[in-house]
Parts: structure tokens; C-alpha cells; sequence
């Protein structure tokens, strides 16, 4: 079993990197020294994707594990007049799910903090936020950054159209709630702590395997479908988040998921079935179930005819793209059942 409060401590300072898709430059940074602080081959490839190889007994073949490096936000429309920031979302964000409070903007040239804001609650039906009270939700066209900056200062600071926007610093920091971990971005910041507890505990696994830190999954699994037009592999496993709900047979805890089926397609009953079998020899429980309004690296490589074969393997997630929970023991299985399947000798 992995340590509770190492795995903790990783995910916390995974989650403390900024990585809005498509500006992975800070965990970037941080996962490179970290991977070749461990002694193992790492390098970043032109898709922005952070790769670290573990060489096998069996160089002919390959599999590869991938956990997407970048998180949710929003992008900026417009510099609207007295310092607020127009800003539309980036993946499968939504402004009540934030709230309001503290994000970053990460200018070209420098981080500006400011409060995300849906407008005053003291209002009558002459406002436009009094619907927000009673029956709309809000959405990103109603809510804006207050910056209290002139436009020069944000122009100075780089903020422009196309600038990201994510939770501020100020409140993204982790929280332990007895054997769970409360925090946003645990999707999938979870999932690369994954793949560094594996690059330390792999010593020689079966065959060539790529611990791949992918980038821009969040907006179409950019990084990942570079990856595998470019590798030629023989299987490809998505470590995900899976979200809890009541539509599906998850139940929260120690025990891991594997995918059978998402929104982009089945995923391959063959690799699970090595997976299960896996799992089994270590007497671990693995919770099977199909998700709706879901995709991974895994199944979407595989939908284009980039890989054979693929699995996407998961930790039950409450508030799933929002303020997420999830128990340490079900990502700590995780690692033990990927180094077991790893140095596991399959025909």
C-alpha cells in the first residue's frame, strides 16, 4: 500500500502548478526535474506532452500509460472597460461551480489575481442577476474578473485575448479529509502522481513502457493522439478520474474503476481482462461500469485507429471538474495494480 501521506504531499504539489490546457509551461518545468530527479529517461515532445520511459525486458514491444498534465479553466474574450476581464470556458468548466472568489490570470508577462464575480444579490428584477437568484444558472456570459487595473496594466501584464484563466493559488491548495484528499484538479492531477509513484517503483517491467504526462486533453486529447500517431504501440491505458453518481454502479472508497464503455466507444475486453486478472492475483476488488458524457486519452486514440487496444483505469471522484474528492486508497491501488500488470508477462 502507498504511502497516504507521500501520495498526498505529491498531489498537492502537482495540484499548486498551474496547467490550463495549452499553457503547461509551470508543471511542465516541475515534472521534468522530478522525473529525472528519480533517474529515469524523460523528455517533452512537440505536442507538449512529458514522456518518461521505463525500458523492459522486451524491447519489440510497448504500452504506454497515460495521465493528462492540464486542468480546466477559462480563456479571455475581452478587456472590457475599468478593469474587468471577459473570460469563456476552457473544458468542462462552469462559473457556479467556482464561484465567486480568487483566480489567476496568467498574463504573458505576469500572473495577475482577480475575483471572479456574478454581481450583487441585493437587486430587484430591474438587474440582470435577480433570474441568477431564481432560475438561470450562471453561465460565463454573465459573470466577469474584476481586476480594479487599468487597460494599460493589463496590456502591460499580458493579458489579452487568449490568456487563461484558472482558481486562484490563493484556494487551490489541498485539503485531507481522513483517507480522502479534497481539491480541485485532482483530474487529473491525481493521475500523474500515478505515474511518478511508477517511475520509482518500476525497476524492469515486461515490456518498454511510457509514462506519458499528456497535454491538452481537457479540449480534445491533443497531446495524446501526437503521441500515438507517433508511437507505435501495443496497448494504451488512461489513468482518469471516475465520477460518482447515481447512475452508476461506483461506489466510493479503496476500490478502483475500469471503463467499459464511455461516449467515444468500447474500450478493449481483452486488455481489461488483463487488468482484472491483475487485480485478482493481488485480491483487489476493481468496480466495472460505463460512463456517459466521458472520454479519456484511451478511448479516443483508439476511436481514430491510433492504438489497438485500450483501457482507461480510474478512482471513484466525487464533484467531479468542480471542488473533487477522492479516496487515497483507490489512486494507491492504482499503482499497485499498473506495476503488477507492468511486470506481468502476457502472450
Amino acid at each position: 500500500m502507498w504511502n497516504y501521506n507521500q501520495l498526498f504531499a505529491t498531489i498537492e504539489e502537482l495540484v499548486m502548478h498551474h496547467s490550463p490546457s495549452g499553457v503547461e509551461t509551470e508543471i511542465n518545468q516541475f515534472l521534468l526535474q522530478k522525473f529525472a530527479a528519480l533517474g529515469v529517461e524523460v523528455w517533452s515532445d512537440r505536442a507538449d506532452n512529458i514522456i518518461a520511459k521505463i525500458p523492459g525486458k522486451n524491447h519489440d514491444r510497448a504500452i504506454a500509460i497515460t495521465a493528462h498534465k492540464d486542468e480546466i479553466g477559462a480563456i479571455v474574450k475581452n478587456i472590457a472597460d475599468e478593469g474587468r476581464v471577459e473570460v469563456r470556458k476552457l473544458g468542462g468548466a462552469y462559473p457556479w461551480v467556482y464561484g465567486e472568489g480568487v483566480v489567476d490570470l496568467l498574463g504573458d508577462n505576469a500572473t495577475i489575481s482577480g475575483i471572479l464575480s456574478f454581481g450583487s444579490r441585493h437587486v430587484s428584477h430591474e438587474s440582470p442577476q435577480k433570474a441568477q437568484q431564481e432560475d438561470t444558472p450562471v453561465t460565463w456570459e454573465n459573470a466577469w474578473i474584476e481586476t480594479k487595473l487599468t487597460t494599460e496594466q493589463l496590456e502591460a501584464a499580458g493579458i489579452r485575448p487568449g490568456t487563461r484563466m484558472v482558481i486562484g493559488k490563493h484556494r487551490k491548495r489541498p485539503m485531507r479529509l481522513q483517507n480522502h484528499i479534497a481539491s480541485y484538479t485532482l483530474d487529473n492531477k491525481a493521475s500523474v502522481a500515478i505515474l511518478l509513484a511508477l517511475s520509482q517503483q518500476l525497476q524492469q517491467p515486461a515490456i518498454d513502457v511510457y509514462l506519458v504526462a499528456s497535454a491538452k486533453e481537457e479540449v480534445g486529447a491533443i497531446g495524446a493522439l501526437f503521441f500515438t500517431q507517433n508511437q507505435q504501440l501495443d496497448a494504451l491505458i488512461a489513468l482518469e478520474i471516475c465520477p460518482l453518481s447515481e447512475e452508476y454502479p461506483v461506489k466510493d472508497g479503496e476500490n478502483p474503476v475500469l471503463l467499459v464503455q464511455d461516449a467515444y466507444g468500447i474500450y478493449d475486453e481483452g486488455l481489461n481482462g488483463e487488468l482484472r486478472q491483475c487485480a485478482k492475483q493481488l485480491n483487489m476488488s476493481v468496480q466495472l461500469t460505463t460512463l456517459s458524457g466521458f472520454g479519456s486519452d484511451a478511448s479516443i486514440a483508439m476511436k481514430f485507429g491510433h492504438v489497438g487496444r485500450a483501457a482507461c483505469l480510474a478512482f471513484p471522484t466525487q464533484n467531479t471538474h468542480g471542488y473533487e474528492i477522492a479516496h487515497l486508497g483507490a489512486i494507491s491501488n492504482c499503482i499497485n495494480l499498473l506495476k503488477a500488470f507492468c511486470e506481468t508477462e502476457f502472450d
